[in-house]
């Protein structure tokens, strides 16, 4: 819970940092003729505003405002800078390995530590997430759609990792090709290589507790309740989450 708060403050302070640039845009293109280009950094609109020296009451104004605005962009970017250089430490301190694949950076790994652990498998998290696709056949044609359910923000994170896989050289590239030799339109091999991306983030460990549970030398039952207090899956066992065989590969008994 507490990583995920950071998430959403991490993601607060992008939103509000757009805000401001775009305020920041529109009193610059006020003040200076074709105003500035689109990414700024907090030094470059103070120099603008340094070539700038109006004389009238509004344009006076204008300058101040943006000076302010100003102000707060250089806040913004240090508190961004901050939540950046905390995150990396907070996932890596969860012996999580899901920023392991290229193209997941450590906002999404803080999301999917939290949701991952609530499904009994993958296919139900990739329902959840919206990488399951939907069935749309009709007659002899056999079709699947994009679904426009699920998870947002977690599928945004898959979909950006997918998008930086298929920049370079990596599996994910090679498996959109392989889509792609077999017949699947672009769109379709992006909703595969999704999909295949969830399945693979959701099959890795995310908790230390797994380990330390079947290594230490715990009673079974007190190695079911690390794991189910560290890991917590559903009720009932099922075929991705059996605590009970984790426990027999290590000479546990089971414990009902």
């Amino acid at each position: 819970m507490a990583l995920r708060l950071l998430a959403d403050r991490r993601d607060q302070l992008g939103r509000t940092r757009t805000e401001v640039v775009s305020r920041l845009h529109h009193l610059l293109l006020e003040l200076i003729p074709g105003g500035a280009k689109k990414f700024l950094s907090a030094q470059q609109p103070r120099a603008l505003l340094n070539t700038v020296r109006p004389r009238d009451l509004v344009g006076k104004t204008r300058r101040w405002l943006a000076s302010e605005l100003i102000h707060e962009l250089v806040t913004i970017d240090k508190k961004i800078k901050l939540a950046n250089a905390e995150l990396p430490d907070l996932v890596a301190s969860t012996g999580s390995t899901l920023q392991e694949p290229t193209g997941i950076g450590p906002s999404g790994a803080v999301r999917l530590i939290g949701d991952i652990a609530r499904f009994a498998s993958r296919a139900h998290f990739a329902s959840w997430n919206g990488t399951a696709p939907i069935d749309a056949s009709s007659g002899d044609q056999n079709r699947h759609r994009l679904s426009q359910a699920g998870n947002r923000r977690i599928n945004r994170a898959l979909h950006i990792m997918a998008v930086v896989q298929l920049r370079r050289d990596t599996e994910g590239r090679r498996y959109y090709r392989r889509k792609l030799a077999d017949g699947k339109t672009p769109m379709e091999a992006m909703r595969a290589l999704k999909r295949r991306l969830s399945d693979i983030e959701a099959s890795r460990p995310l908790h230390p507790a797994l380990a330390v549970a079947t290594t230490l030398p715990l009673s079974p039952r007190t190695a079911i309740l690390i794991i189910r207090r560290a890991y917590p899956g559903p009720r009932r066992p099922t075929k991705d989450y059996r605590p009970c065989r984790v426990l027999h590969a290590h000479g546990g008994r089971s414990v009902r």
